[in-house]
């Protein structure tokens, strides 16, 4: 970070205070937790929903625009209301315990209410991305998510964006609901129907009767390394998880103000912002825009309108705005009048973006504004563990209260395990044998290390997936994640985001994807010129190049050298699972698609468009 922005103070903020315990073992194992306990939570979302809507009756809860234009409000009694309809609905199928509610659909405010319905009614919701009901094909990945969960009941509610898949799919005695019957030849029921079912006496009853530790909830893993897990989660695991992120951050984040919030609900992430605005008494915006070029806009559009105290996205989306604040003053001006708290994925947000966003804070406000990790997973519900201290260093924090993190060596890294009520007893229909260690810890499969090894309170940073990890053809591993931040910074602000290849083969190469806006900066063209051109130009490929033999002498090593470098003009396909929900490269799935651009990186006479430094 440049030096006379480091030295700027942040914005006053309320977060927890480090108390830290480490636990430190013969064999190098670390295992740390906060001396802070958890505070008391209602381990039940449909009494929370209650309490709410008896509280604070006409506030609004959810937000979303309508046809693209004003704001619709749905006040908490509202959602209430709906919810209990939807519940006694779902009483009246006399659903078996191991049936559950399959939901297939973007945010909004009857996905919310079906969610609480079928909490209510004691039925698992399984939230899964509209993208697995829109590719076509055979949607073998949607077949599989029906096998796994054994859907009852299967909430599609644009049956016109579903058609294809719902009259491909044999869904067997699944009741099909659906806010336009009338878009497909399936026979389907009206969700506007449900809402007009009398509500009895048994919701309150069911309500009270849930069981905390039952099956609430099945979460799709991304299922980058083969088809998707389901993640059981539990009424414990959903509100401990909010209670311990509010002690550590929520404060300062303003849950109980408003919350302007694209990512999915079918997503571990995006369902806490569902949940932590419910249990707090805040309005969740809902932003239809996401980190795509184009689609972007949206969510800049409901920036510059809406103040908010919080944002929380994935270093995707970071990139994208930092052009954006550069450009555009009101935009800068409305989204740093209240903000205390910026939020990236516990992947790592490369630094020069870090920096990029704290001078727009300090041109604005004169301070620079808290930036937090929010690192976890969605077999740990969300986030377990969180930056709740002033650092410019990128990071994962330390553990919330209610978890205990264990650090067992590896390399010169750690793999992180961890276990807490926010934790899943495991996956559906799986054996999981290896998913906990002997002693109860879940295995995240991440590997972190210490910014001090002398000083745990500075915290932990990520160091890489051990899926993410492979070897080229001498045998020697490469660290894709490491890699990929060291080459977003490398080629910044040209480059959108990037994928390391090389799995066997003798070289490590890149795929690319273009920043439409940085890359215009970068070379001097007009705000409005097309890209391929610029791709294509002979100063484009020598800026690159060079850009890459920079990397390559401070980083010479086989494992970490790049020998060539292709940018393609055809965005991460979200359909293709190419970009998972939140907004992350799905690295297996872009190679595996992209067979013949990865052929052209290695080929032995590469074509005019790769770029060899």
């Amino acid at each position: 970070m440049n030096t006379s922005v480091n030295t700027v103070p942040f914005r006053e903020t309320e977060l927890m205070p480090i108390d830290l315990e480490v636990e430190r073992r013969p064999d190098g194992t670390v295992i740390l937790s906060t001396k802070i306990p958890l505070a008391d939570y209602v381990p039940n979302m449909a009494q929370v929903l209650a309490t709410q809507a008896k509280a604070l009756g006409d506030r609004p809860y959810l937000a979303r625009r309508e046809n693209g234009g004003d704001w619709k409000m749905h006040s908490f009694a509202d959602i209430k209301q709906q919810s209990d309809a939807v519940a006694q609905w779902l009483l009246n199928q006399n659903i078996a315990k191991e049936r559950a509610l399959l939901i297939i659909s973007g945010n909004s405010a009857a996905h919310a209410a079906m969610t609480y319905g079928g909490w209510a009614a004691g039925v698992p919701v399984a939230p899964i991305s509209p993208n697995y009901a829109a590719m076509g094909g055979d949607f073998g990945r949607l077949r599989h998510v029906v096998k796994l969960t054994r859907p009852a009941v299967v909430f599609a509610e644009d049956a016109a964006a579903c058609k294809s898949a719902l009259e491909s799919i044999d869904w067997g005695d699944a009741v099909i609901v659906t806010r336009n019957p009338e878009a497909t030849s399936k026979s389907a029921v009206a969700y506007e129907e449900i809402l007009k079912t009398p509500v009895t006496e048994k919701v309150a009853a069911s309500i009270a009767a849930v069981d905390p530790d039952a099956p609430a909830a099945y979460m799709l893993t991304s299922g980058s390394t083969g088809l998707p897990k389901a993640v059981v989660l539990t009424q414990r695991m959903l509100t401990s998880n909010v209670a311990q992120c509010y002690q550590t951050v929520g404060k300062a984040a303003g849950w109980h103000e408003r919350l302007v919030d694209w990512l999915p609900w079918s997503h571990a992430a995006g369902g806490f912002g569902l949940r932590a605005t419910l249990v707090y008494g805040g309005t969740l915006y809902i932003d239809d825009g996401r980190p795509i070029p184009g689609l972007f806009d949206e969510t800049i559009r409901n920036l510059r309108e809406i103040p908010v105290s919080y944002w929380g996205t994935v270093p995707l989306s970071y990139a994208m705005l930092a052009d954006a604040l550069e450009r555009d003053d009101v935009l800068r001006e409305t989204f740093f009048k209240e903000m205390r708290l910026l939020l990236y994925g516990g992947a790592g947000l490369p630094q020069h973006l870090y920096d990029r966003i704290q001078a727009s804070a300090v041109k604005t406000i004169g301070r620079r504004v808290m930036m937090t990790s929010g690192y976890g997973s969605t077999e740990g519900t969300s986030s377990f563990m969180v930056i709740h201290f002033e650092t410019e260093k990128i990071g994962i924090g330390l553990p919330a209260p209610g978890a205990r993190v264990k650090l067992v060596p590896y390399d010169d890294r750690y793999e992180v395990r961890v276990s807490g009520p926010m934790v899943t007893p495991g996956y559906l229909q799986h054996h999981n044998k290896d998913v906990f260690d002997d002693e109860g810890f879940y295995k995240t499969g991440d590997l972190a290390r210490f910014h001090d090894r002398d000083d745990p309170t500075q915290g932990l940073m990520f160091a890489g997936r051990l899926a993410e990890q492979f070897k080229i053809s001498s045998g020697a591993w490469v660290y894709s994640g490491h890699l990929r931040e060291l080459l977003l910074k490398a080629l910044s602000p040209m480059c959108l985001d990037l994928v390391v290849c090389g799995d066997n083969l003798p070289e490590v190469a890149i795929l690319a994807w273009p920043n439409p806006t940085g890359l215009r900066t970068a070379m001097g063209a007009a705000a409005d010129a097309p890209i391929a051109p610029l791709l294509a130009s002979r100063e484009f490929k020598e800026q690159v190049a060079e850009r890459i033999r920079a990397h390559n002498a401070a980083h010479n090593a086989m494992t970490t050298r790049i020998t060539r470098c292709l940018f393609l003009t055809e965005p991460p396909s979200s359909n293709a699972h190419e970009i998972s929900d939140k907004g992350t490269i799905t690295r297996r799935i872009v190679i595996e698609r992209r067979a013949a651009d990865v052929a052209r990186l290695y080929a032995a006479q590469p074509d005019p468009e790769v770029i060899v430094p």
